[in-house]
């Protein structure tokens, strides 16, 4: 299943929701929007939806179908798996939830679904959505602005790796972890320990000169492709290597001047703001 979580923004709430590419539909965290319905806190939402789980189980007779399971960012930045409901689920629950909320939730609901098959004609539009996630979580413009072109890097590689006949999945994997560590000097895998994360994207826990480096890595492993036209995973192996190495020298050259590492322990969990005024750089 492919899926991409995103923040989105009913009036003043935050509500977690993963577009499902394969079924094409959103799925929304029940949790969330409990706590819009209520108007109450966190920790009261998790508490009324765990009564109304319950309620719907002895009536039915049987175990709750109406949502799924996702993990997906909690606040302390971990990723905890969380009850989702597709947009269909979602009215039939909120009928079990008396709320002045109700209708203005429906139409917001709608007008998401609306936005999302526009995105996907317009690709320029997922971009935009993209902005305003990020900025939404704090992160600063010169963050957002790198990350989005580390966006439109990655897709212009992995477009030269299913031209080179390349397997999506492990294979991507396995390239992607060959560029990391010859440019970084770990694995994606060792690199998201040294940052303390699990399921969470490294890029999204980079700090700018990581996603640069990450970024020229990638570009340069691409431009070799287009270069010297390889078949198949091994030849595209050596290209990642090649192409980590030059942004693993620049590294290198970098640190040199600085006098320390620039490859960080810090993560977004880390350095997120508590508050608006104090943006992710």
């Amino acid at each position: 299943m492919t899926k991409q979580q995103s923040i989105q923004l009913f009036e003043e709430n935050n509500v977690r929701t993963v577009w499902d590419a394969e079924q094409e539909k959103w799925f929304f965290s029940v949790v969330d929007v409990v706590q819009v319905l209520t108007m109450s806190d966190y920790q009261a939402a998790r508490k009324y939806w765990k009564v109304l789980k319950g309620r719907i189980v002895h009536e039915a007779g049987q175990p709750v179908t109406i949502c799924y399971q996702f993990k997906m960012r909690a606040a302390d930045g971990k990723m905890r798996l969380t009850d989702v409901a597709d947009q269909e689920q979602l009215f039939r629950l909120i009928q079990s939830i008396p709320s002045p909320k109700a209708e203005p939730f429906k139409q917001w609901m709608a007008m998401v679904a609306s936005q999302r098959l526009d995105q996907m004609q317009d690709p320029e539009l997922s971009i935009e959505q993209a902005i305003a996630d990020y900025a939404r979580l704090g992160y600063s413009d010169k963050w957002i602005n790198q990350r989005i072109r580390s966006i439109e890097v990655r897709k212009e590689l992995t477009d030269e790796w299913k031209r080179a006949g390349v397997q999506q999945g492990q294979q991507y994997a396995s390239l992607t972890n060959i560029i990391t560590q010859a440019w970084s000097g770990k694995t994606v895998g060792e690199y998201k320990r040294h940052k303390g994360l699990y399921k969470e994207s490294l890029r999204d826990n980079m700090t700018n000169m990581e996603l640069a480096l990450n970024t020229l890595a990638e570009i340069t492993t691409a431009e070799l492709h287009k270069q010297t036209v390889p078949q198949g995973f091994r030849e595209s192996a050596k290209l990642a290597k090649e192409g980590g190495d030059i942004a693993g020298n620049t590294r290198r050259e970098i640190e040199s001047r600085l006098g320390h590492s620039v490859i960080s322990s810090d993560n977004a969990a880390t350095y997120l703001p508590t508050d608006s005024n104090k943006p992710i750089e």
